[in-house]
């Protein structure tokens, strides 16, 4: 197949108002199949059915979870989409973002970094924070070298979720790890909370930096769905063009 006839197909799979749906839920956070069922009060039959449209055309695919391998997540896949979609939500009266894992050692620290880093210029946008449910003793190493990287430096040590008082109605949870989001969905203690789930493979157990530096770049493609685009700014070059001009 040409690429044009892989366009039209794709677009083609993007022409129904269901599947627009599917691909704005997923633009902002992974979602399970019955989490999907939930969102647009359709049946399970029909669910199954678009998503088998989507993944044919390879606008989303399957990540099984780290926690329950009998669990599966969507993903978009956003750069076969035609537009990247989804609308950047609106923070005004937001307190921030808690970015959580589960040790608060690797994901969930470089999240918070990459997020505050990126929306550093932007005042209408608030800042994030990390937290774990069973914070670890010490942040890895690893991650501390793949923030370096990128000129970024990460927390001191990890901080537990309930430690700081960080979840509220005002704040944007983003659970980066299966363990943490499937932990807190059991318990039902953000049942009152914005929350959103990543699921992003956890680079600890390979230890090498290619995987840290994988994690990084992942989180960083995401934020910047959930974000304004960083603006450009265009040097003011003129104090240098006279700047050997005569008097």
């Amino acid at each position: 197949m040409d690429e044009l006839a892989a366009r039209a197909e794709r677009h083609a799979a993007l022409s129904d108002r269901t599947r627009l749906r599917v691909v704005d839920l997923l633009a902002v956070g992974d979602r399970t199949p019955r989490d999907l069922q939930a969102e647009l009060g359709i049946s399970s039959n029909l669910v199954a059915h678009h998503l088998g449209v989507l993944e044919r055309v390879r606008i989303v695919q399957r990540r099984r979870s780290d926690a329950d391998r009998r669990r599966t997540y969507v993903q978009l896949v956003p750069e076969r989409l035609p537009v990247v979609a989804g609308p950047v939500p609106d923070w005004e009266g937001s307190d921030g973002v808690v970015f959580v894992c589960t040790a608060n050692s690797a994901r969930s620290q470089l999240a918070a970094a990459l997020w505050n880093d990126h929306v550093a210029d932007d005042p209408g946008t608030p800042g994030a924070t990390s937290a774990g449910t069973h914070p670890g003793d010490r942040v890895d190493p690893g991650a501390v070298q793949a923030a370096r990287r990128r000129g970024l430096r990460l927390a001191d040590r990890p901080v537990g979720l309930d430690e700081l008082g960080l979840v509220s109605p005002s704040r944007l949870v983003v659970t980066v790890c299966d363990s943490a989001h499937e932990e807190l969905a059991r318990t039902g203690a953000l049942a009152d909370v914005r929350e959103l789930h990543w699921s992003v493979p956890d680079p600890v157990p390979l230890g090498t930096a290619a995987a840290f530096d994988d994690a990084a770049s992942e989180l960083l493609r995401r934020i910047r769905s959930l974000t304004p685009p960083r603006p450009h700014v265009v040097p003011d070059l003129s104090a240098q063009s006279h700047a050997g001009d005569p008097t």
